[in-house]
């Protein structure tokens, strides 16, 4: 398993910290945001680039779509963004493809499957 770097945009702080734990114990780099408000900039400015962008679409303020938005007219795009949502309806998945996202994740995330999943985005 390669180690990647991956944001993590979660409100909640619970969400957060066990996403956050549960990737960097496969020894990935996290970077976790509890809001939107930079991640642009931290995407651009991120070094090693990020790989992955995990991004919750309920966020309070600019949600995931309208940040997905922004992330697209960024230059130089190598990073995959895949949408964290506990909608889980085959429409909202539809949605989030529609929209550009690159993957799907609901939650709850079960915790003995999710380092698979983000592996499996990653590429691995």
């Amino acid at each position: 398993m390669s180690v990647a770097t991956i944001i993590i945009v979660e409100d909640q702080p619970d969400n957060l910290k066990l996403l956050t734990t549960l990737l960097t114990i496969k020894g990935h780099q996290v970077v976790g945001l509890p809001n939107g408000d930079r991640l642009a900039e931290v995407v651009r400015t991120q070094q090693p680039a990020p790989n992955l962008v995990l991004l919750d679409i309920q966020l309070p303020g600019r949600d995931g779509y309208a940040l997905l938005e922004e992330l697209k007219t960024l230059p130089e795009r190598s990073w995959k963004v895949i949408a964290l949502t506990a909608h889980a309806l085959p429409e909202d998945r539809a949605r989030a493809s529609a929209a550009g996202f690159d993957g799907y994740i609901t939650k709850p995330i079960d915790v003995r499957t999710f380092p698979a999943e983000v592996a499996r985005y990653l590429g691995e």
